[in-house]
This record gives structure tokens, C-alpha cells and sequence, in this order.
């Protein structure tokens, strides 16, 4: 359980797997609002998910990141060309094309390939974005927003990549060009334009196409505790430490700062304990301390009808 004497929330600053909302900023250039703006911008935040039972995401259920990217883009004030599918061949022709212009956004790619990064030796399943600035016969150029810029990789590992036929969403070969800003847009507007958004999310509305047996917000915290009391197995135990309480904690940590800001008072301070909550998994986790991590997935659960409710009283 996290530490009760805080009981204010004090905004996060610092690393972690946050590639897309990072690319975009790359793209926006000058103009970019923050990343905790980006991710509000496309509904991550709001909500859990536990999809078929087993995998655990600080994210809506139904949520991916390409089916929030339309709606973030048309929240901040901008629009880009989406291309995808086809051969490899064709593929690497409208890169070629596309740099002519400037950077490209890459991605959904399947981080595995991604050999410059220490450890990833083959496919994982694990997505993952980054912005290509140049590429010859041999090599691609990327800023990758893991920690790694002017990073070079091979091109045929870039391509198998960027296949992304290891991933549970996306189409192959995906990139976004053409980025322009149509509309000068406040944040506190960009934040207040996402709360519609964030309650359909929170709903769970919808068709979403999940496997048999998954589960969404407090459901999924409940289940997840479950998973994790009556033996974790070490595979879910790593992608909880390494990545999902990571990014799950940040993004809902930026979540109630945003929603501060924008006047959104309650919400913002559930939002906060949700990320507390989340955060506080982090340690037990790692130390083997399942029984507080299941404690802590408990007390979240309630947090999602909660956000909800507050969020549904300002609209």
C-alpha cells in the first residue's frame, strides 16, 4: 500500500517507456505540448485491462495505442498521412519517399528486433515506436525514444521489425507523415477536449474484439491480484516490473496532473491514488512481497467507477 501520509500529488518528471507520446513531441517539434498532454490526449489512462485473463495493462480495455491516436491528434490541433501494409519492398520505397521530407514516425515495430538495444535477441511481442531520420542500403537512423538517439541498426532487422508480425495489433509497415498543425490549442482545452474520450473508455463500451475471458477495470485489478497471490509466474511478474507498473503509474500520474490543471479537482486527486496504487506494486513485486502487490491491486479496483463518477459530474 503506498505511504498514507502523502496526501498531496506532486507531478513526475524522468525516464520511462513512454515511445509514442515521446515520438510525437519529436514530430511536433517546437510547437509540442508536454508528453503527460500527449498521453491524456489519447485515453490511456483511463482505465485497466487484463486481456485473456492473463496480461495485465494500466490501460482502458479495448485500448491500444493506434486506437487512440486519431482522437489525440484531433485534440491537440494536428493530423498526419497514415500508410501501411504491403511488401517489405514497397514499404521501404515510401520510407525512402517519405524522408525527402523530414523525419518519419515508425511504428507500431516489434521492440525484440531492435538489436541496438542491450538484451533483444529476437521477437517478444512487445510494441514499441520511433522516429526514422535517414536510411541508406544498409542502415536505418533512428532517434528511438527508449534512450537512444542517432542510433543506427540494420536495415533487415529494421524491416523485420517494422512487420510487427509478432504483435497483437497494428497493421505492417505503419508510418505517419504529413504532420501539420491545424489549430492552435491550449492545454487545458487539449485536456478538457479528451474527457469524453476518457469516459467512454472508462464505460468499457462498445466492441471491442478482446479473447474469451478478459477482464476491464476494477474486474482486472481484482483478477490480477488474484494471478499474482496464488503464484506469479515469473513471465507476468517481469512484465509487470519491467514495463506495465512503469508506464501504468506514469501515465496515470500525468493524468492527475493534467486533470489539476484543467480544474478537474476530484478526478485529479482519484487519479492520483490510482497511481499510488499502482506505484506501490512496484517494490513488493520485485522482492517477492506478492501478498502486499494483490493488497494494493485490491484497494485500486474501486478507483475506475470512482474516476468515472467524478469526471461524468463535470460533463
Amino acid at each position: 500500500m503506498p505511504i498514507q501520509n502523502l496526501t498531496s500529488h506532486f507531478p513526475y518528471t524522468g525516464s520511462g517507456p513512454y515511445c509514442y507520446a515521446n515520438s510525437f513531441a519529436m514530430m511536433f517539434g517546437d510547437d509540442a505540448p508536454s508528453t503527460a498532454v500527449i498521453e491524456i490526449a489519447t485515453g490511456s489512462p483511463f482505465g485497466m485491462q487484463l486481456i485473456g485473463g492473463t496480461l495485465p495493462f494500466f490501460d482502458p480495455y479495448g485500448w491500444d495505442p493506434e486506437a487512440g491516436f486519431e482522437g489525440a491528434l484531433t485534440a491537440l490541433g494536428w493530423t498526419s498521412t497514415v500508410t501501411q501494409g504491403g511488401g517489405a519492398d514497397e514499404a521501404l520505397a515510401r520510407l525512402r519517399a517519405s524522408l525527402m521530407d523530414g523525419p518519419v514516425f515508425i511504428g507500431p515495430v516489434e521492440m525484440g528486433h531492435l538489436r541496438h538495444q542491450p538484451g533483444k535477441n529476437g521477437p517478444i511481442g512487445a510494441d514499441h515506436y520511433i522516429v526514422v531520420l535517414d536510411v541508406d542500403d544498409e542502415r536505418v537512423l533512428m532517434h528511438d525514444p527508449q534512450g537512444y538517439p542517432y542510433v543506427s541498426l540494420p536495415l533487415s532487422d529494421f524491416m523485420t521489425a517494422w512487420r510487427a508480425e509478432t504483435l497483437s495489433y497494428g497493421e505492417p509497415y505503419t508510418m505517419r507523415t504529413g504532420f501539420t498543425r491545424i489549430a492552435e490549442v491550449s492545454d487545458e482545452d487539449v485536456i478538457r477536449a479528451s474527457i469524453p474520450a476518457a469516459l467512454r473508455w472508462l464505460s468499457m463500451n462498445g466492441n471491442h474484439n478482446m479473447p474469451p475471458g478478459s477482464l476491464g477495470n476494477g474486474e482486472a485489478a481484482e483478477g490480477l491480484a488474484t494471478l499474482i497471490e496464488t503464484g506469479c509466474e515469473e513471465e507476468l511478474r517481469d512484465h509487470l516490473i519491467h514495463f506495465a507498473i512503469r508506464v501504468g503509474a506514469r501515465r496515470v500520474a500525468d493524468a492527475a496532473t493534467c486533470l489539476a490543471r484543467a480544474g478537474y479537482a476530484e478526478a485529479a486527486r482519484i487519479a492520483a491514488e490510482q497511481a499510488r496504487l499502482i506505484g506501490s506494486t512496484q517494490h513488493p513485486l520485485v522482492t517477492g512481497d506478492d501478498a502486499s502487490a494483490a493488497t494494493a491491486l485490491r484497494a485500486l479496483a474501486p478507483t475506475y467507477d470512482k474516476l468515472r463518477a467524478a469526471l461524468e459530474s463535470q460533463s
